[in-house]
């Protein structure tokens, strides 16, 4: 049986008054395709009426078919291409796949790494989001079935990347490790000198401004340089999700590509491109005072 408080009358409700205070987000569903719960997390997958299948974890929607590229394509490219050549790279979470299949697309990139703790959503994935789930074969790509808090503590004196990508779950519960001081200071030292290392900060500047500010002074805690930036995501609530990017070296910038996609890579792009990488770091006047005042 599916969890009565989400799903009513035909209608998947997300309402968190803890990260979305007085409103929520519903979408209408044709189909209950998959629930349970892991070791881990309450799992959801459904066929919803506009967005095609749609994947839950913990009541909030990580992903849908429709608008799941408009992430996946931003959280991989904006370091990919503010990176001279990114050749090793590290994903932490991401079990749908879709990052993973974003990086792959990269000519210089050799190696990817993700490190995922609930082999559930990859088996879903593969089942029920085979466009986000297809690169998971693919002989650049190797996969480790563990937390990636530990993964980091683990490999930080033996293995460096040039780009690490965390995609993270929301910052609560278990996954509000992965936005603490200790965490950057891992990824810090699992990067490269040139390194460039990119998060999912959850939040945007209409829901949740502090918590920005909070996670940007943390980053420069540790890193020389971090930046905040967005992509616009329908099926988040309010339709913007942040990210933030920070950079081993100073003299990097990341606000500007330093390489433009090829025309292979362009072809399979529907979002990115060199002037929305740029654009993503402009910021409501408002909005860009506080977070860097």
């Amino acid at each position: 049986m599916v969890n009565s408080g989400l799903i009513k009358d035909g209608w998947f409700c997300e309402v968190n008054d803890n990260s979305f205070p007085g409103q929520g987000l519903a979408l209408k569903v044709e189909e209950v395709l998959y629930h349970s719960k892991s070791e881990f997390q309450d799992i959801l997958v459904f066929k919803s009426s506009s967005y095609g299948n749609v994947l839950v974890l913990d009541g909030i929607i990580q992903a849908t078919e429709r608008d799941e590229f408009a992430y996946q394509e931003m959280i991989s490219c904006i370091p990919l291409y503010a990176h001279k050549a990114p050749r090793k790279v590290l994903v932490i979470g991401g079990g749908d796949g879709g990052v993973v299949r974003e990086v792959v697309k990269h000519s210089s990139v050799e190696s990817v790494t993700l490190v995922e703790i609930d082999e559930f959503v990859i088996d879903l994935a593969k089942e029920y989001l085979p466009g986000m789930a297809c690169t998971f074969g693919h002989h650049k790509v190797q996969v480790k079935l563990q937390d990636g808090f530990q993964f980091l503590r683990d490999v930080a004196t033996r293995e460096r990347y040039d780009v690490i990508i965390t995609d993270s779950s929301d910052p609560e519960g278990p996954a509000e490790a992965f936005f603490q001081q200790e965490y950057f200071e891992l990824l810090h030292s699992a990067l490269n000198d040139d390194g460039i290392v990119i998060a999912q900060a959850s939040e945007n500047v209409w829901l949740n401004l502090g918590y920005i500010q909070n996670l940007v002074k943390t980053a420069k805690a540790v890193f020389p340089q971090a930046r905040y930036c967005y992509t616009t995501v329908p099926t988040y609530t309010s339709g913007q999700l942040g990210l933030i990017v920070c950079a081993k070296d100073k003299s990097v910038n990341l606000e500007h590509p330093m390489r433009s996609p090829s025309l292979e890579e362009q072809s399979q792009l529907r979002y990115y491109n060199a002037g929305i990488h740029t654009a993503s770091f402009v910021l409501p006047t408002w909005a860009h005072h506080q977070i860097y005042r």
